[in-house]
This record gives C-alpha cells, sequence and structure tokens, in this order.
C-alpha cells in the first residue's frame, strides 16, 4: 500500500501540472463557448509568448539559488532604449540588437550586486528593479513613445514582423503561425537541451543544489550566477522588443507585474524555489496554466484586482507543494 502511494505520488511530482493545465482547459471551454475558439488559443499562445521568454530566464536564475526581480523592469528599459534609438533614425538592425545587449548588461548588473556585492538576490534585484523602472521614466519623462514602425523608415517590415508577423505552412497555408510562438518553441528547445543536456546545465543544478559543494568540485560560482541573470536580462529585453512591435508604442510602466508571472510560473512548473532542482518542460506548463488563467478570467469577465489574488492564492498552492516534496 505504501509502495503504491509512493508511486501516485510520484506521478503526480511528475506529471500534475499538465493535468493541472488539462483540467484548467477543459473547464473553462465547458464554461465559456468564446475560450474554445481556435483563434482564441492562438491568441492566448501569443500572450503566454512574453511571459514563457520571460519564465525560462528566471528558471534559470532560480535554479541557481537566487531570484529576479528585476525582470519587469528590464523588459521596460530595453524597449525604451530600442523606441528611441528608432525614433531618432537609428536603422532597426542596429537598434533591436542593441537594446539586446542593454538587456544583457542589466542582468550582468544583478548578477554582480549578488555575486561581488554579496547582496541577497531578493535585495539586489529589488534595487536593480526599482532604478530601471526609474530610468525607463527618466528617458520618456513619463510619457508613451508611439508609431514605432512609422519612425522605423525602411525597416518598419522587420520591426512588424518581431511581434505582428505569420508563418505559413506550405502543407496547410490556412494556419498562420505567429512569429512570437515560434520564438518561444525555438526558446524552449535551446533552454532543453542548455539544461538536460550540456556541462553548463549540469553545473548549474550543482550550483543551485550546494553551492560550497559545487565550488570544492571545481565549479565557478560567481560565473554561474552572472550568466544566469545575463540571461534572465537578454531574455526580458526580447519579450519587451517582441511587445514594442506587437503594439507599435513603448511605455515606461509596461513589463510591471510580469515578475510575479514569471515566478508563478517557474513554481508552478515545479521548480524548488530553494534551487537545484526543475525542470523547463514544468515551466512551460506553469506558463500555459498562467496564460490560461488570465485568458479565461478575462472572458469570464473577472477584474484585474481578483485576477491578481487568484495568480498570488496558485503561487501559494504551488510553494506548499514545493515544500512537501
Amino acid at each position: 500500500m505504501k509502495k503504491e502511494n509512493k508511486n501516485i505520488g510520484a506521478f503526480l511530482s511528475e506529471y500534475g501540472v499538465f493535468i493541472a493545465l488539462a483540467i484548467l482547459v477543459v473547464v473553462i471551454s465547458t464554461i465559456s463557448p468564446e475560450f474554445r475558439q481556435p483563434g482564441n488559443f492562438l491568441n492566448l499562445l501569443r500572450q503566454a509568448s512574453f511571459n514563457g521568454l520571460i519564465a525560462f530566464g528566471m528558471t534559470c536564475v532560480i535554479l541557481s539559488g537566487g531570484i529576479d526581480l528585476s525582470v519587469g523592469s528590464t523588459f521596460a528599459l530595453s524597449a525604451i532604449v530600442c523606441a528611441e534609438m528608432i525614433g531618432h533614425g537609428v536603422p532597426v538592425i542596429v537598434a533591436v540588437p542593441v537594446a539586446l545587449l542593454v538587456g544583457v548588461a542589466l542582468g550582468l548588473i544583478s548578477g554582480l550586486l549578488v555575486t561581488k556585492g554579496r547582496l541577497q538576490p531578493f535585495i539586489a534585484t529589488l534595487i536593480t528593479m526599482t532604478a530601471y523602472r526609474g530610468m525607463a521614466m527618466i528617458l520618456t519623462d513619463g510619457k508613451p513613445i508611439s508609431r514605432l514602425a512609422e519612425s522605423a523608415g525602411d525597416g518598419a517590415f522587420l520591426f512588424k514582423a518581431l511581434g505582428k508577423g505569420n508563418v505559413v505552412c506550405d502543407f496547410l497555408p490556412a494556419i498562420k503561425i505567429p512569429i512570437p510562438i515560434l520564438i518561444l518553441l525555438a526558446s524552449f528547445g535551446i533552454f532543453y537541451f542548455l539544461l538536460k543536456h550540456t556541462t553548463f546545465g549540469r553545473r548549474l543544478y550543482a550550483t543551485g543544489s550546494n553551492a560550497k559543494c559545487a565550488a570544492l568540485s571545481g565549479v565557478n560560482i560567481d560565473r554561474i550566477k552572472m550568466s544566469v541573470y545575463a540571461i534572465s536580462g537578454f531574455l526580458s529585453a526580447l519579450a519587451g522588443l517582441i511587445m514594442i512591435s506587437r503594439v507599435d508604442s513603448a511605455q515606461p510602466i509596461m513589463g510591471s507585474g510580469y515578475e510575479l508571472d514569471a515566478i508563478a510560473a517557474v513554481a508552478l512548473g515545479g521548480t524548488s524555489m530553494n534551487g537545484g532542482r526543475g525542470r523547463i518542460a514544468g515551466t512551460i506548463a506553469g506558463v500555459l496554466i498562467i496564460a490560461v488563467l488570465n485568458n479565461g478570467l478575462n472572458i469570464l469577465g473577472v477584474t484585474s484586482y481578483y485576477q491578481n489574488v487568484i495568480k498570488a492564492v496558485v503561487i501559494l498552492v504551488a510553494v506548499l507543494a514545493d515544500r512537501k516534496r
């Protein structure tokens, strides 16, 4: 009997998040005919791509034993930098890479505060979160920057393709797959391989599991931690660029609260908040649960205030479940 209970517990630990996702989709689909429309599912996946990219970076940071509260501010500041450059006539092919490098630099600053400054990750990224948001406000004087595609000139096609473009399948021409979804799927493949089949992945798990033992085994702990914050910054910046391409404008307040969604997705996916244990497949399931919740609650007319409370409860349940593993 104990063995059967242990097997059931192991099964739920492995696949519980996927079962929860399936149940959630079935329940909301039953309640709302609008939710189960194919166009809505496509829109849901497109919305999930922003949180998915940020959550992949957050997964790496949490696996290392840290946390990154600055992802939403990095998302906004990188997007603002790109928008300002495009607005001042800088070509898109230059503005986009520079904005991505800005994201990496912002992540490295958080990493430096954690590794060299010896600050707790929560405190370090709380500081950078506040500073980056303030810098976004200073750059824009608190005002939105709009009509980016028009300002992009000859690069307007490339700029719009990032957030609004679609890829048509030759064998199914009626189906158009949005480019943000393809970027999300490609990123998932890259991080699945990175965490499961590379030396970096093994060292990352070792760092989060027991940093002292990892250091004694020759792992450069500081380099691993710096790397994950740089990855987090890059992915946050990429998500920000996709967003401003999608909505054709950039605002200093954009990305507020995205850190909550990313942490919720990672926790739901089964990654231990203490580091050293987790998987990227769980994170993508967590991202989809958050997206289904957001989309479903919007369709059902639940206000954003209640949505935040529901998501907070979901995080609490996921963290309590993690403590029992």
